[in-house]
């Protein structure tokens, strides 16, 4: 199959498994195609282990933005140490979930009044992105006769290099650059802020250990120097996340060992200044890219001009991140099969494509299948992460994109 090498499936009778179900059982269930299915025990297992293997110390956080399906969220919930959101709604989704507020930090630039309000009522932590930000904090806190728990976000003057996306480092929108600092927090009155620590969050989507423990010890440098310079007591500080998965040929999965022993390391090294404050790690795609699968049923089969295309019902407007975000310089295919006919003696070489009426409505290119025909089902892996949420679903007004958690 294309690219399954790389991911975690169980194959029964030809057909690929999703939460312990047949493929078309599980489409059954979904109430048809196209449709995400997200298998919650292994969400629930990533996390689990992945804690086993992390230092006490460092408390477990994810990022909403990555999948914000509320059935996922809340059963993440019994299992994470808190949920990092980007808007009010996801704020909303993170309360919902059972999780206490104070497991709770809300980050990003141009946060309405609204949200800070909200923020503030609710005693979820506000990653402050600026001074005015802090300004604003402080005059809806006296209005609201409410401490604001807040902490800062920082740009460093680093960054994480090889990231799929860098965050900080040079000018940026996010953040306060770390040279700016230490004036931020000399005007913190905390007649009305709370000060609970500093964020700082590099990259994402990154897939190598050696960048990101050269970042971390960067990183660490930093929050000793700020710790010792600030006047008041952090209790947690927000190392980020970082962690990528590996989508495409002829990448390799992150090695954590290395990163996890590097952490103990920096958490030994800095043990006096880090005493009583918490680190927390913030991962999004590392934590559910795997369990969720995309599926989507071929329509029509079609040869021009030697080349052989399947026509699915799905396509870039429920999974803009495996079309190629509108256009990459050099798309890459996501892993996928043939999810009713994992195996079979016949091969061909197919471009699947989906409904919408423009070229980039690319599903999968040059990919070899087990010969299919219409009604069969395509499945593409490693669809957890950035799919539904992050597609512009009602493109050309298609029919309703369906997600189940199993």
């Amino acid at each position: 199959m294309a690219g399954l090498s790389r991911v975690h499936h169980v194959v029964e009778n030809n057909q690929l498994q999703v939460a312990g179900l047949a493929i078309e059982d599980a489409i059954k269930i979904a109430g048809g195609t196209p449709c995400y299915i997200y298998d919650g025990q292994q969400v629930v297992n990533n996390i689990k282990n992945l804690k086993r293997r992390l230092p006490s110390k460092v408390k477990l956080h994810y990022a909403i933005k990555a999948n914000p399906f509320p059935s996922l969220i809340t059963r993440m919930a019994t299992v994470i140490d808190g949920f990092d959101v980007a808007s009010h709604q996801e704020m909303l989704l993170a309360l919902a979930s059972g999780l206490k507020s104070h497991a709770v930090s809300i980050a990003g630039p141009g946060k309405s009044d609204t949200d800070l309000s909200a923020a503030i009522c609710a005693g979820v932590t506000i990653n402050v992105e600026s001074k005015f930000e802090l300004t604003r904090l402080h005059a809806l806190s006296e209005t609201l006769k409410k401490r604001a728990k807040v902490a800062l976000r920082i740009n460093p003057a680093f960054e994480l290099k090889q990231s799929g996306m860098k965050m900080s480092g040079g000018a940026k929108q996010f953040g306060i650059d770390e040279e700016q600092v230490l004036g931020v927090l000399d005007y913190i009155n905390s007649d009305y802020i709370d000060f609970k620590g500093f964020h700082i969050f590099s990259g994402s989507q990154n897939l190598s250990e050696a960048a990101i423990i050269e970042c971390h010890n960067q990183t660490f440098e930093l929050i000793s120097r700020l710790l010792n310079d600030t006047p008041f007591k952090a209790s947690h500080i927000n190392i980020g996340g970082g962690f990528g998965v590996a989508y495409f040929e002829h990448e390799s999965p992150l090695n954590l060992e290395p990163i996890i022993d590097n952490l103990q390391v920096l958490l030994t090294t800095y043990a006096a200044v880090l005493k009583g404050v918490d680190i927390h790690l913030e991962l999004g795609r590392y934590l559910v890219a795997d369990a969720g699968i995309y599926l989507t049923r071929v329509v029509d089969k079609k040869v021009s001009r030697g080349t052989t295309f399947l026509v699915v019902d799905g396509g870039m407007h429920h999974h803009l991140a495996n079309s190629g975000n509108l256009g990459q310089v050099i798309r890459k295919n996501y892993p996928v099969c043939v999810a009713n006919r994992y195996q079979h003696n016949n091969q061909e070489q197919v471009d699947i494509v989906g409904p919408l009426c423009t070229p980039l409505d690319i599903v999968a290119a040059k990919v070899h299948l087990p010969t299919c025909q219409p009604d069969d089902i395509i499945a593409v892996m490693q669809s957890g992460a950035y799919g539904a949420s992050a597609s512009p679903q009602s493109f050309l007004s298609q029919p309703t994109l369906r997600e189940v958690l199993l």
